[in-house]
Formats: C-alpha cells, sequence, structure tokens
C-alpha cells in the first residue's frame, strides 16, 4: 500500500520529514532563466491553482504561504480562478503577484479552466481556505525528483486550524478515510503531472465530488500522502457546528456512491448552506 510516506522509498520519508534540512540544499531559481534552463537546473515548474469566489478573508495567507518557496528549487505560477466575487478577492490576488482569470462559479469549471491555462509540468490544486505548513516545497520538490511519480499524485495531510476535541475528532475521521477509502478531498490539496492529469481525464464539470472523482480514476495506489500539513480553516464548521457540516458531508458522500448526479447533491448542499 503506497498511500502513506512512511510506506515509500526510505529517502523520501526521510526528507519529508526534515524539509529544513533539504531547503538549504536546493538551487534558488533565477527569474531570467528560459524554461529550458530552468529544467536543466533541476528547479520544478509549478502552477498552482486556486478556485475563488468571496474568498478575500482567507485567500491572502493562503498565497503568503506559497510564496515561501523563494529560497527553494521552485518556479512558482500562481493562477486565481475567480467567480466574479463580490469582495476584494480578485484585487488581493493581483496585488499578490497572482495571475486571475475568471470563470462560471462551480468548483469543477473553476479548476479545468485553471489547468487549461497552466503553463508548468506540475500543477497542484488548492483551495482558497487552505494553508500549506512550512516545509511544503520541499515536498513538492522531492516528491517530482523521483522518477515513478509521473504517475502518480501526492495530498497533504489534514489539518484544521482549531484546536477543540470536535476538530480533533474530524481530524481522525479524515485520518481513517484517507487510510481506509483512499478518498483525500480538495482540501488537502492535489499535486499531479500534467500529462497524467490528461490522461486521466483531469476534473469533471461537476460542481461538487469533483475532487473525490478525480481521486477514485487517479486510484488508492498511486496517492501519496505528504508528512506536511495542509491547515484548513475551520470557520464553516464553527459556523454550521461540527456535527452538523460532518453528517451533511457524510451525506453527499453517500448520495454520491449511491449514483446521485452531482449536480442533483450540489442543489441539496446549497439548499442546506443556507
Amino acid at each position: 500500500m503506497m498511500f502513506y510516506s512512511k510506506n515509500i522509498d526510505p529517502r523520501y520519508s526521510l526528507i519529508i520529514k526534515t524539509p529544513a534540512k533539504l531547503e538549504s540544499s536546493l538551487k534558488k531559481p533565477q527569474e531570467n532563466h528560459s524554461r529550458q534552463s530552468r529544467k536543466q537546473a533541476g528547479v520544478v515548474e509549478l502552477s498552482v491553482i486556486i478556485p475563488t469566489y468571496n474568498a478575500a478573508e482567507t485567500l491572502g495567507a493562503a498565497i503568503t504561504a506559497l510564496r515561501r518557496t523563494q529560497r527553494t528549487g521552485i518556479s512558482l505560477e500562481l493562477i486565481i480562478v475567480d467567480a466574479y466575487s463580490d469582495d476584494e478577492t480578485a484585487n488581493l490576488a493581483n496585488s499578490l503577484g497572482a495571475k486571475v482569470i475568471y470563470c462560471e462559479r462551480g468548483r469543477g469549471p473553476q479548476l479545468i479552466r485553471g489547468a487549461k491555462v497552466a503553463q508548468s509540468d506540475w500543477l497542484l490544486f488548492l483551495h482558497a481556505d487552505t494553508i500549506l505548513s512550512a516545509g511544503w516545497d520541499a515536498s513538492v520538490v522531492v516528491f517530482t525528483a523521483q522518477g515513478n511519480t509521473v504517475d502518480r499524485a501526492a495530498v497533504f495531510t489534514y489539518a484544521l486550524n482549531n484546536t477543540s476535541k470536535k476538530a480533533q475528532f474530524l481530524t481522525r475521521m479524515v485520518q481513517l478515510r484517507n487510510r481506509w477509502l483512499g478518498l483525500p478531498y480538495g482540501d488537502q490539496g492535489l499535486l499531479i503531472n500534467r500529462r497524467f492529469y490528461r490522461r486521466i481525464g483531469g476534473y469533471r464539470d461537476w460542481p461538487i465530488m469533483e475532487d473525490v472523482d478525480l481521486v477514485r480514476r487517479i486510484g488508492m495506489s498511486r496517492i501519496i500522502l505528504f508528512d506536511i500539513a495542509a491547515i484548513t480553516s475551520a470557520k464553516r464548521y464553527i459556523h454550521d457546528g461540527f456535527v452538523k457540516r460532518i453528517v451533511k458531508n457524510l451525506c453527499c458522500l453517500l448520495l454520491y456512491f449511491l449514483g446521485f448526479s452531482p449536480n442533483w447533491i450540489s442543489k441539496i448542499y446549497e439548499k442546506k448552506e443556507k
């Protein structure tokens, strides 16, 4: 079983757990390098794709965490796919150096749009309310350097920015879902090679469950879990109540496995959101 990092090549597991040591040895990309020269220098070309809608409250912290790549071997392209937000999401993204494009609202369509625009060999799909912990870039560099990972994908370890017992319970539930079902959700991020992404068909044009659908097509045996946390905002759980939101998410997953249309599931989900 190749899902957890402890079962991967020992060199990989060691580096994932000690990203600070790796970071000092990575080459710093020069801004004036051509794409070919960056590849020859061992620099990873990475497009980070973030779908947004009224995400100004959390997007700044997510982008700031991503910008920590400046001292490591990553050439970063940051793409914000905005669904015509009413707040300052687009202006904030522009001010932080991201490329902003627009798309109809719906995570599936937005992710598809971002992948089409992306220029890099590696794609990282991420939510706007998720912050990658220090060392995420070292994990990416090591993963992409392995010869057998062009036909695999990787996700981060789920975490919430809340230390309550309910949050801890949810975290354990996600760990079990990852271990036994092999179903990491989009809030754990998804790192995948562009060619592999295209070969398996990419995201579907769905408003919901697009993340579950894609990881099922990737397959549990081809997904690697990084020992680096993707810290997601607990705001929705606090607002709705942990129990209510957990039950709602489980109901949506059950309906999906029972064969209900993602469009129908989305209507139920949004109705309960109101």
